[in-house]
């Protein structure tokens, strides 16, 4: 079978799955799911848990992955419509022990995919989906004949999510799904003592009317903020396609980056588990690996991504990780995975328990200055090149560089840009930070130098002349 090699990226697959000539068919997806049923029969796996989000293709797309997958001999739990998360939980329980999930996230409508978990719901991801790859290629697949059963896991994991958190005082919420698979879960997660929820987009729409479900960019919150300053709310929270990211708004409107709620969600784990360690992204703010040193923390600075993060907490033994486009992991009591409902509800314990608004929780933070994450286009068999070059540009101008996921450049300790390939989409990912306006500018010169005359289109890091601080 030839599928696009592409579309198995990083730490999951996928493509483009609309369209004249789509990557991502019904034909593909049947043998995926045969490499998928092969790859997890022969390491003994049983039962596969699937799961789907609400978008066009995801019906045809799951029916023909499944259909593969019992062709091997696995048999598949369907649970139908779920989070990522919900998935991950399912697979964390004893009676399944592998899963996926087809999703494509915050990916625009035309795009779908494969979230791929084995037990635990570790990723499969790196190599190991390179392997399910090279069985399509090879058309290697295991013959059997699985069973298919219907399954139900929602209960138990609205159970589990509401057992970790306790409510200490009345709060006002507005949560936007953006018409994405979280819409119908939310009013159940939302059901506790003291929770006055008002909604916005939980119908499910795979054209996505509204907006894109992606928390991360502001244009994507303006209908909530407006909401939470006609409603007096004391929060807002954002959810992403698949529901393994959250994005919060404070009682004024005001958006904070995803690290930063991270921060928060180290504090309070970190008062429980002194000493434990928390995984954060390479683009993360200086802030927050100071302010878990602060609180009694070790930081822990690695690679960007779903499938990076949660591996480096099992590897670690972390107490809690993320990132900042909003993939929030949990360790304490819980499996190591990402769970945007879990970050909410712990964030929203965080304000109850509080005796001042959400916002008090920046008041005393170091004033920086620093970029949204700037996106730039780059040809997908151009990117991690590129991203090299550019290392050994860096280094050949005695600069400090990281290279645990791209080029992470320290000019100081509060000075510093990052520059990584995109595992999601033909980019290049950037982002800059410093304590001084004049130093902001001068690392932004420093990559301009660096980047110019490699065919990318630098304007959108040029335009950053003004910087607006956190």
């Amino acid at each position: 079978m030839e599928i696009n090699r592409n579309i198995f990226r990083a730490y999951d697959i996928r493509g483009i799955a609309m369209g004249e000539s789509p990557d991502l068919t019904v034909e593909a997806a049947l043998h995926i799911g045969k490499a998928t049923g092969t790859h997890f029969v022969r390491l003994g796996r049983k039962n596969l848990v699937c799961g789907r989000d609400g978008r066009m293709t995801s019906d045809d797309l799951t029916s023909a992955f499944i259909e593969g997958v019992l062709s091997t001999g696995l048999n598949v739990h369907d649970i139908g419509l779920a989070t990522s998360p919900m998935l991950y939980y399912a697979v964390s329980i004893d009676a399944y022990d592998c899963g996926a999930c087809v999703t494509a996230s915050h990916n625009p409508k035309e795009y779908n995919g494969f979230k791929i978990v084995d037990d635990w719901a570790h990723s499969v991801c790196g190599d190991e989906l390179q392997e399910v790859y090279e069985l399509t290629v090879r058309e290697d697949y295991e013959v059997g004949e699985g069973k298919r059963f219907d399954a139900k896991v929602l209960d138990s994991y609205m159970e589990k999510l509401h057992s970790m958190v306790n409510i200490d005082k009345p709060l006002k919420i507005v949560v936007d799904s953006g018409n994405g698979v979280t819409g119908p879960f939310v009013e159940r997660l939302f059901s506790l003592p003291g929770i006055d929820l008002h909604t916005l987009y939980t119908d499910i729409d795979g054209d996505f009317p509204n907006h894109i479900a992606n928390p991360e960019k502001p244009e994507n919150l303006v209908d909530l903020k407006a909401k939470v300053i006609e409603l007096g709310a004391d929060l807002g929270l954002g959810f992403d396609g698949d529901g393994d990211r959250v994005g919060i708004l404070d009682e004024n409107g005001e958006h904070y980056s995803c690290d930063l709620l991270l921060m928060l969600l180290a504090r309070d784990a970190l008062s429980r588990n002194p000493g434990r360690k928390v995984v954060f992204d390479v683009k993360s703010s200086k802030v927050v690996e100071n302010d878990i040193k602060a609180h009694g923390g070790i930081p822990i600075r690695t690679k960007t991504g779903h499938s990076h993060i949660e591996k480096a907490i099992k590897e670690t033994d972390a107490i809690i990780g993320g990132e900042i486009s909003g993939h929030m992991f949990f360790a304490e009591n819980y499996f190591g995975v990402d769970d945007a409902f879990l970050a909410a509800l712990k964030l929203l314990q965080m304000a109850s328990l509080a005796e001042h608004k959400f916002s008090g929780f920046f008041d005393d933070l170091p004033k920086v200055y620093n970029t949204p994450e700037i996106r730039l286009s780059c040809d997908d068999n151009r990117k991690f090149e590129l991203v090299k070059e550019c290392v050994h540009a860096f280094k050949a101008r005695g600069l400090d560089v990281l290279t645990v996921d791209g080029a992470f450049v320290e000019l100081n300790d509060f000075t510093w840009g990052a520059l990584r390939a995109s595992n999601t989409a033909p980019q290049l990912t950037l982002r800059f930070e410093s304590d001084s306006e004049e130093g902001l500018q001068k690392v932004l010169a420093v990559f301009l130098e660096v980047l110019d005359g490699k065919g990318i289109e630098l304007a959108k890091i040029a335009k950053y002349a003004g910087w607006s601080s956190v």
